[in-house]
């Protein structure tokens, strides 16, 4: 299987639900980030519209969601700097999670 994976079924449910948070993101509103699901989690990217971590504007990862259990989410936001990711937050539903990607306040996720 690829590294980018195609979901079909419930994964595609998830897969709009987290568009769907992804569009109330208070930064960057005029990009299109992309969802993937890649080795057991959704992987957002989008284009790095400040340059800070690609000077030439190209495409970043954001953020990993994974669903280790059922009632069980958690959040990391890439290290791009230490090329790693680090765990943000956890929380019984995805909603929780992504309205913390969206906020972004501390740019986190959207450097």
């Amino acid at each position: 299987m690829s590294r980018h994976a195609s979901v079909t079924g419930p994964g595609e449910l998830v897969r709009r639900r987290i568009l769907r948070g992804l569009e109330r993101r208070s930064r960057y509103r005029y990009v299109q980030p992309e969802v993937f699901w890649v080795d057991e989690g959704w992987l957002i990217r989008s284009p790095c519209c400040s340059r800070n971590i690609d000077p030439d504007g190209g495409v970043i990862d954001i953020a990993r969601l994974e669903q280790p259990e059922p009632a069980v989410w958690r959040l990391y936001a890439r290290d791009h700097a230490a090329g790693r990711w680090v765990w943000q937050a956890s929380a019984g539903r995805i909603e929780e999670l992504l309205t913390l990607v969206a906020d972004d306040t501390h740019r986190v996720f959207w450097p």
